[in-house]
């Protein structure tokens, strides 16, 4: 069963999330202690313990579009979810983001190996907001 680490950078709101929704292993950086550790700190730990690693943070770990990145480093993972919004996402808009990625897991659960980018396109207004999610190896095969 897939367990989700989620991102200091994101609220521990979507831990809790995530194990209403079956994840019951899933947990977030600041219950580990691993606060204000660097990513490239955090990297051995996400792989090493096989976690499914949940950020805001998708260049740093992704790199630009798919490509560079610390997980393209990587030979094997067991999946990057990258939740990207405005810079100051709100409470409501990372959970309804984590929310998208989750429903879009139950169809599809295998991300080894593979991004799940959930990326929110803003509109004019709330109404003619919509969310685009993209899914593609890393590293490229």
């Amino acid at each position: 069963m897939m367990k989700f680490l989620i991102d200091e950078c994101l609220s521990p709101a979507l831990a809790t999330q995530a194990q209403a929704r079956g994840y019951l292993d899933s947990v977030h950086i600041e219950w580990r202690g691993l606060s204000g550790k660097k990513d490239w700190d955090l990297m051995p730990i996400i792989l090493n313990e096989d976690w499914t690693f949940v950020t805001k943070n998708s260049r740093d770990f992704r790199g630009s579009s798919g490509s560079g990145g610390l997980y393209a480093k990587t030979e094997i993972h067991a999946g990057l979810v990258c939740l990207n919004g405005p810079v100051h996402m709100d409470l409501d808009m990372m959970t309804s983001l984590f929310e998208v990625a989750l429903d879009a897991l139950d169809h599809d659960p295998d991300l080894v190996n593979a991004v799940l980018d959930i990326t929110l396109i803003e509109g004019e207004s709330d109404e003619d907001d919509r969310v685009n999610i993209t899914r593609y190896d890393l590293p490229k095969p």
